[in-house]
């Protein structure tokens, strides 16, 4: 059965079938707009993701579950990298002729089963037809209070860089797609990646990080955002960065191919952030608690700048960059994932 059959009206009933009610949800689907209860003393947070076919993701590569998942997910990862409370999101899907509605109901089941671990609420959006592609774009609300929300321009000289969970897995499983695997951890992280909401949130709560981000572009790209906002610099120590079992199965010797991909393949969707030193014991049994792995990368320096130092001290030259959609690019340089990046292995 395709769309067609059934038309945008009858696809939406279809969708607002499956809603369950969400938190200070007053209307949701069926009117002009959605009337949602925001929670007294909070400020909202709104953030925005696009997904376009043949640039973010190719459907020869993932299952539409797997996409549902993904799409929302790329959005909690902005909310937790703020430390907020993620609460509702609107779709709004372009959809080709030749994708099924057997397709559509199951990247909407995807989302929905990852707003559900979440309790976010579905509560409105649009659809219509594209030539060609299909677009997947999703706008997520979330909140929290005013002093609690982490910014990307608190770094100061001193501070700890650290990162949440492993780095590159995401890179790895993206070159094995287009090895021909379609199975295994790597891809995994790479098909289905998951925000790291609860771990944003705790950071938050005990007032630990100066400066956040997630990391999508790429380690090195998305940590040049926080050097460049906050006017600081910072040393990272390659022997430092964690990799998984995994990736240093696949890479034994740790060389420049390897590092290149740790740390500019970027859809790791972690959270990267600066921390004061005094913070740091609190900050490890912080993640002790959530069992969440948690390592210490580097430091925040007053001279501008960004280097990468061996175990030697020496610095490393890598000719790599985070993702920028509108960059020239000559496909000759390592690939970097991320928002603009494909998600499911479609070179830019």
């Amino acid at each position: 059965m395709n769309l067609r059959e059934i038309g945008e009206f009858g696809f939406i009933d279809r969708i607002a079938g499956r809603i369950v009610s969400g938190t200070g949800v007053v209307i949701g689907i069926g009117d002009d707009a959605a009337a949602v209860e925001p929670v007294p003393g909070r400020l909202d947070l709104a953030t925005s993701d696009m997904l376009v076919e043949g640039v973010h993701f190719d459907l020869s590569f993932c299952d539409p579950v797997s996409l549902g998942r993904k799409a929302l997910s790329v959005n909690l990862s902005d909310i937790a990298a703020m430390g907020g409370e993620p609460r509702h999101f609107l779709l709004s899907l372009a959809v080709p002729p030749s994708i099924p509605l057997e397709f559509l109901d199951a990247c909407v089941q995807g989302m929905l089963q990852r707003a559900g671990e979440f309790d976010v609420a579905l509560i409105g959006g649009d659809t219509c037809s594209s030539p060609d592609r299909l677009v997947i774009s999703i706008t997520l609300l979330g909140d929290q209070l005013p002093h609690r929300i982490i910014r990307r321009s608190g770094a100061r000289p001193g501070d700890r860089v650290c990162v949440t969970g492993t780095i590159g897995d995401s890179a790895l499983g993206l070159r094995l797609l287009r090895k021909g695997e379609r199975s295994g951890p790597a891809l995994d992280r790479h098909l289905d990646p998951m925000p790291r909401v609860k771990e944003g949130r705790a950071l938050a709560e005990a007032g630990i990080p100066s400066a956040m981000i997630d990391i999508s572009d790429g380690l090195l790209a998305d940590l040049g955002h926080i050097l460049d906002l906050s006017s600081v610099g910072a040393r990272l120590y390659a022997d430092k960065l964690p990799l998984s079992t995994r990736f240093r199965a696949h890479f034994p010797v740790t060389d420049r191919e390897s590092l290149s991909l740790a740390v500019a393949g970027g859809e790791d969707y972690e959270l990267l952030f600066t921390a004061p030193p005094g913070k740091m014991q609190e900050l490890f049994g912080l993640f002790e608690g959530l069992g969440t792995p948690v390592t210490e990368i580097g430091v925040i320096t007053q001279e501008p700048g960004l280097s990468l130092l061996g175990a030697d001290g020496a610095e490393l030259r890598l000719d790599v960059a985070g993702f920028d959609h509108f960059a020239a690019s000559d496909g000759t340089k390592p690939c970097a994932t991320g928002h603009g990046r494909p998600a499911c292995g479609v070179h830019r």
